[in-house]
């Protein structure tokens, strides 16, 4: 029996492209409904460090901000910078979102988690913010609080980075298609949704 196909969406809760990315990644959800199972999968963008990030990486991660805010519309809050010690740790965000997974939120905290950094100008490298997100979501808080901390998620973390990297995942973020034992990869167009879809369901008839 063949099994559906599957639309892996590598991400990373604080890559800036995936939030800029978010609408069209909503619309294609959508038209693909029914089409392919999709599965989130974490690319992990930055070990966990304590180091105040570096002036000139917050000063280059600001540009890319106001270029994908050029490009697309997608709002930011720059305040961000300024009442924060940015740090480049993604993985606590990264562990969050698997923690949430356990409990079938892991699209809900994902959102969660860019829109304190990006609107609300939180800082997701932080275990309080993530903690305080979780809550805000409706999460059962023991359970989050045991399962993001516990060495059993970081390890899922580590291997779903390496899973990424054998799908051919190395940017954020990635769509790859998945039919039986053969992955293609998709390309990411961050203003319409329609090329997406085409190319997916081109791919999918040319296998069928």
């Amino acid at each position: 029996m063949q099994s559906a196909p599957i639309l892996y969406y590598v991400y990373d809760p604080m890559c800036s492209w995936c939030w800029g990315y978010q609408p069209v990644w909503r619309q294609v959800k959508q038209q693909l409904s029914g089409t392919v199972s999709v599965q989130y999968v974490v690319g992990g963008l930055a070990p966990d460090s304590d180091e105040p990030m570096p002036m000139a990486m917050r000063e280059q991660i600001a540009s890319y901000w106001r270029k994908i805010e050029n490009l697309l519309g997608t709002p930011f809050n720059y305040v961000f910078w300024t009442s924060n010690t940015p740090r480049r740790s993604t993985y606590p965000a990264c562990r969050a979102a698997l923690a949430a997974r356990k409990q079938d939120a892991e699209w809900v905290m994902i959102n969660a988690i860019q829109r304190a950094y990006y609107l609300e100008a939180k800082n997701p490298s932080d275990d309080e913010v993530l903690l305080a997100l979780a809550n805000q979501v409706g999460l059962d808080m023991t359970r989050f609080e045991e399962d993001y901390r516990s060495a059993q998620l970081n390890q899922s973390l580590l291997d779903e980075i390496r899973f990424s990297r054998q799908i051919g995942a190395n940017g954020f973020p990635s769509l790859v298609l998945r039919i039986e034992d053969h992955v293609y990869p998709i390309a990411v167009d961050y203003r319409d949704a329609h090329n997406t879809v085409t190319l997916v369901r081109s791919v999918l008839e040319g296998q069928s």
